[in-house]
């Protein structure tokens, strides 16, 4: 996400900041925390300070965050208090339903749980600590993250990956042997059955 050069980084506290989607990967998050584990104090200071967090004013002046949910719950729970916000828009002068319309006509939300099934924007987390693990999400990080699909721009891509993979890869599977759902996932990916979703890589045989 492209910072506008009339943005200033803002700073904010991170248990303050409110969640615009329902789940996050919790393997990613885990992988965040060690690599933070890693980190001197200064080396830390420098990525607090470079890895800003995009967010909407809304309502009640809350600043609604519409990106680096696993960094973010991943330094909470770290210990980390203050972060950098960067406004995209100050919508905090709508009333909540046009609020919320306009995050979803932005795709600045993303109000699924998971099971993959939509939920109203009042069951959104409060807090970043109120996220919960869709295995799926993990799953779909990892298979990015290998090149099963490419980086793609479209917002909330990884869960349309989840999504894809929930009804092909066993739970159990998931939670039993990450490896092996991952080889059944890469066996999917480049399916002509998912060429629908971003970042898609596979081939379709002319006839």
């Amino acid at each position: 996400m492209v910072l506008h050069p009339d943005n200033h980084l803002i700073p904010a506290k991170l248990n303050a900041l409110r969640p615009t989607q329902m789940t996050v990967g919790y393997r990613e998050v885990i992988a965040k925390r060690e690599h933070w584990k890693t980190l001197g104090k200064k080396a830390r200071t420098e990525a607090i300070a470079s890895h800003w967090f995009p967010a909407v004013l809304g309502p009640e002046n809350l600043y609604y965050i519409v990106d680096h949910h696993h960094l973010g719950l991943a330094l909470l729970e770290e210990g980390v208090k203050e972060v950098k916000v960067a406004m995209l828009k100050d919508l905090s002068w709508l009333d909540e339903a046009i609020f919320w319309r306009m995050m979803e006509h932005n795709q600045w939300v993303h109000p699924f749980g998971a099971d993959g099934s939509r939920y109203d924007f009042e069951h959104l987390p409060k807090i970043v600590t109120g996220l919960t693990d869709d295995p799926y999400r993990s799953l779909a990080g990892e298979l990015r993250r290998v090149g099963g699909f490419a980086k793609d721009a479209t917002p909330f891509s990884e869960f349309l990956w989840a999504d894809f993979l929930r009804p092909r890869v066993a739970e159990s599977k998931i939670r039993k042997s990450f490896a092996k759902a991952l080889d059944q996932a890469k066996a999917v990916a480049h399916t002509p059955e998912a060429r629908y979703l971003p970042g898609w890589s596979g081939l379709i045989e002319s006839r």
